[in-house]
């Protein structure tokens, strides 16, 4: 454990001389907070910070009388959470399920990315312009920021909607894409997943294919980040190499502490340090830790209990029946979530503290410039302390308890990915110039 680490391990509860203002004790390098101090102050860090979640996914029935996220919803995100939990900036995920590679496929891909988008400018200019805007710029952001709305921003998850159409990336620029997720589950005509489906090889391009490097150079151009989260190891670290831009993991963990194929590891986080990119420290629980023994299996059978679709069928549905998927966990969620409480019991799993451990892990090996939030809330995301929008502050409170003063809490909730997209931004500018 390196000296870093160590510190935030040893010292939680800090001297009011690590934050500008504490206003507590004596101010002396002894003094620690008391536990009602430190959530208060967690409190005024969170509330003056720029609050960003880079990934929220969003069903095909978004912005309709039945999903309503004016006026709350069953999902974990919605505008009266976000308010509740002092959340500022929702990244809206416009996934689209990998399908058939055919022309056909590609169409049927790129009208359901069509719907979401749809979706998203509905609710920001018709149903509740008052509550919420889209942000474009880092600028956008700001300025939005300072009027009290909540901020929309948008990146679509999976490169699928494409097809091999390069104009595209710009037509989804237009609509407000800020990023473009290579790949999800399985292959596509861009880069090789890290999760092939049933039946794939281990891997088809080797990395990118010849046209995902020109996808790549077209995303650069237009000043689009690239998102590895779900590519990879040989498509992140050749997109990393190709990219003239700082690029992002928009929802991942780190290997070394949860040794799954989603999250990065000590080369990648190197290399993302070298590139100037971030990763967004996901909320789900497994990426963050190797589920207990045992756990899987009875997760399994909640799930055929209640009627849900184990993981193999989740990641070969088509948008249609995901849509159709998500209405019935919305249906379910009140039975599920009390057996799952009960599973929580018998075998712990990962919660906002492991979150934080693996931003504690990317703090020490690359520096607090290059780590942010991705949560994949509605999209699996949700843990215990940090389960909904709602219960933002959690992790600001958890950061604290940690040692991280304002500044580094600012750069962890937002202004990481700000410094990064203004980045973006600039080569983009450079590019067209």
């Amino acid at each position: 454990m390196t000296l870093s680490l160590l510190s935030r391990t040893l010292l939680p509860l800090v001297a009011c001389a690590s934050f500008v203002g504490c206003g507590v004790g004596g101010g002396g390098g002894g003094d620690t907070l008391s536990e009602g101090d430190l959530q208060a102050r967690a409190r005024e860090i969170h509330h003056a910070a720029i609050t960003m979640d880079t990934h929220i996914d969003i069903g095909g029935n978004y912005g309709t009388p039945e999903v309503d996220p004016c006026v709350g919803t069953n999902s974990r995100v919605d505008i009266p959470k976000m308010l509740e939990g002092d959340m500022d900036v929702a990244f809206l995920a416009v996934y689209v399920g990998q399908g058939p590679r055919t022309p056909e496929g590609h169409e049927a891909a790129k009208a359901s990315a069509m719907n979401k988008f749809a979706a998203i400018h509905r609710v920001a200019e018709e149903m509740c312009p008052d509550k919420v805007e889209i942000a474009y710029t880092p600028d956008d952001v700001e300025r939005i920021h300072a009027t009290g709305k909540r901020i929309i921003s948008i990146g679509i998850e999976n490169g699928y909607p494409v097809g091999h159409d390069l104009s595209l990336v710009e037509e989804y620029y237009n609509l407000g894409a800020r990023y473009i997720t290579l790949t999800h589950n399985g292959h596509n005509d861009i880069a090789d997943s890290t999760n092939p489906r049933g039946g794939e090889p281990e891997e088809e391009h080797g990395g990118l294919s010849d046209f995902g490097r020109e996808v790549v150079k077209e995303m650069n151009r237009l000043g689009i980040f690239v998102d590895v989260s779900h590519a990879s190891r040989k498509t992140m670290m050749q997109a990393i190499e190709l990219s003239e831009a700082p690029i992002m993991a928009s929802h991942s963990g780190v290997s070394g502490i949860a040794d799954v194929s989603r999250n990065l590891n000590d080369e990648q986080l190197l290399a993302l340090k070298e590139n100037g990119g971030v990763i967004q420290i996901v909320a789900l629980g497994g990426f963050l830790q190797v589920d207990p023994p045992g756990r899987r299996e009875a997760m399994e059978a909640v799930r055929e209990e209640l009627g849900l679709a184990d993981r193999s069928s989740l990641r070969s549905m088509n948008e249609q029946e995901r849509a159709a998927y998500m209405e019935r966990i919305q249906e379910v969620m009140p039975q599920y979530e009390a057996r799952m409480a009960e599973l929580d019991e018998e075998y712990p799993r990962a919660t906002v503290q492991t979150m934080v451990d693996h931003i504690d892990y990317v703090v020490d090996l690359i520096g607090i410039d290059h780590v942010g939030i991705g949560t994949d809330f509605d999209g699996g995301g949700g843990v215990p302390g940090f389960n909904d929008a709602r219960e933002a502050l959690n992790l600001t409170v958890e950061l604290v308890r940690r040692g991280y003063n304002e500044e580094e809490i600012r750069k962890i909730w937002g202004g990481n990915l700000l410094r990064a997209w203004r980045e973006v931004e600039r080569i983009s500018a450079e590019m067209q110039g």
